[in-house]
């Protein structure tokens, strides 16, 4: 068994998350105390009561959503048996460094400091620069490429994630994104806004990777201890200086999900675990899978949902 944990990023969020292994598991809490040290604002209450459109802002929603994830990390690395090992991790988007966390990259502070100042800068950019993201479903990456390449208009839109064969999402300002979606939808697409406050990964925010990058130079990156695929180049690298030369790039680069996902199964991956709030990733994997492939995939974001993940691995 080649077992592959993924961390969701934006868009899986909701209130309340993680709250169950905060309760129970003194080492998530300690994970909370540690993220309320690191933000200027009440990041835990925000969490835990809300309100969505506080949650949703990209300075808080970074933090929030690792913390979440680094929360549930917690709890599978504390029931696994030394038996049942992790081979491989990747993380959609900010999920990254949840998941450069659990490969021994980044402390778990670190990590959290990292997503702060992230957020942070791309909050910024986002008011400077406003602008969001579309979901195409029904259309190739081929199609959409054409239509982001041929658009004429004086917009800003580009090609932001490629999430399975016929889900691709694109990102720009109003004028870029509603030229290039008309196009799309006569070819037979539908389209559909992404509750998202910032056009991210794209030109819009590519101003913050300067800053962002001043930033990491403080944090100590180490190399992975596992191997780790990475959004800009779909491939597992290893050498700390080119992560963070990577990490910075992610900002305003497309994410290759799907080519991280096909390359994992091209390396014997059989068992896929999303960490973290909600099924997003999950959801994917059925589109992205060829139907002549086993594998299993799982997710948890509570003990209960933990409890079956484990069941499934034959961890009681």
């Amino acid at each position: 068994m080649k077992i592959a944990v993924l961390f969701p990023g934006q868009g899986s969020q909701y209130i309340g998350m993680g709250k169950e292994f905060i309760d129970t598991v003194p080492e998530c809490q300690s994970i909370t105390e540690m993220a309320k040290s690191v933000c200027d604002f009440e990041l835990n209450s925000v969490i835990a009561d809300g309100p969505m459109e506080e949650l949703t802002r990209a300075a808080v929603l970074q933090p929030a959503i690792t913390v979440t994830n680094l929360i549930c990390l917690r709890a599978l690395q504390s029931a696994l048996d030394s038996a049942t090992a992790v081979t491989c991790y990747a993380g959609h988007s900010l999920g990254e460094y949840s998941a450069l966390c659990a490969a021994g990259v980044t402390s778990v502070k670190d990590t959290i400091r990292l997503v702060e100042r992230r957020g942070f800068f791309m909050e910024r950019e986002g008011n400077s620069h406003p602008g969001g993201m579309r979901a195409i479903l029904g259309l190739s990456i081929e199609t959409v490429e054409q239509a982001v390449t041929s658009y004429d208009g004086t917009g800003i839109v580009t090609v932001a994630n490629y999430n399975t064969p016929q889900q691709i999402v694109i990102s720009g300002n109003q004028e870029g994104l509603d030229g290039v979606s008309v196009m799309l939808e006569q070819q037979g697409g539908k389209v559909i806004a992404l509750n998202v406050s910032v056009a991210n990964h794209s030109p819009l925010v590519a101003d913050a990777i300067s800053d962002f990058s001043d930033f990491m130079a403080g944090i100590d990156f180490k190399a992975p201890s596992s191997p780790l695929y990475f959004n800009v180049t779909a491939k597992v690298e290893t050498a700390p200086e080119l992560i963070r030369e990577i990490m910075a790039k992610q900002i305003a680069s497309r994410v290759r999900w799907y080519e991280i996902i096909m390359q994992m199964l091209a390396d014997g991956v059989d068992t896929f675990i999303e960490v973290g709030p909600k099924t997003v990733l999950k959801g994917m994997m059925r589109k992205i899978v060829p139907k002549d492939t086993k594998v299993e995939v799982m997710q948890f974001d509570t003990p209960d949902s933990l409890q079956k993940c484990l069941e499934k691995l034959s961890i009681s």
